[in-house]
């Protein structure tokens, strides 16, 4: 799996090598520009020295903001985003050993069941976990039995709605083209 949502080779990297690092980009994709949230992992790892969950779990919360806070901030929000990551990495530890693949490895799950999963994560409402489902079965090589179905409809073949089908600048401009159409139509709705 090789994961091409930054722009920046070194945080793609570590998006497609750590799941943590791609469920924590998830979690930041808010208010900000995708590759901005995407690219938070890197920083975090870089400033902290760690994407590990249970280190930053484990970690100093004063620790934490000033690495979100540090130029270029990690988000736009640091404080409130600092406290959620450290919340998901406390949830990914003590519900799921420290390991974010476990939420779609362990005992084989099914899509419903992942989705599921995901929602009952700090930060991850309806839409956020059908996005992350529809980017492990796109992109991560997920193929648990329903999964489209599960994170309909950003699981559809070809929809070009969320980072889930960006492979690409050229297919980041078609989502990002999507978006501003689906905006669009819900004004004049």
């Amino acid at each position: 799996m090789t994961i091409h949502l930054t722009d920046d080779p070194a945080a793609d990297t570590l998006l497609s090598d750590e799941p943590t690092a791609l469920l924590i980009g998830m979690l930041l994709d808010q208010q900000v520009a995708m590759e901005v949230a995407f690219s938070g992992p890197l920083k975090i790892k870089q400033r902290l020295g760690s994407i590990d969950a249970a280190a930053l779990a484990g970690a100093d919360p004063d620790t934490v903001l000033e690495a979100f806070r540090e130029s270029p901030a990690v988000h736009r929000f640091p404080g409130s985003m600092a406290g959620r990551v450290q919340t998901l990495c406390r949830v990914l530890v003590d519900d799921w050993g420290g390991r974010a693949e476990t939420l779609w490895t362990e005992g084989d799950p099914d899509g419903a069941t992942v989705l599921k999963r995901l929602k009952s994560l700090p930060g991850f409402g309806e839409q956020k976990a059908r996005i992350f489902l529809a980017l492990l079965g796109k992109q991560c090589g997920f193929d648990g039995a329903g999964w489209r179905e599960a994170s309909a409809p950003y699981g559809e073949e070809g929809s070009m709605r969320s980072v889930a089908d960006i492979v690409s600048p050229e297919t980041l401009a078609r989502v990002r083209e999507a978006k501003r159409a689906a905006k669009a139509a819900a004004k004049k709705a």
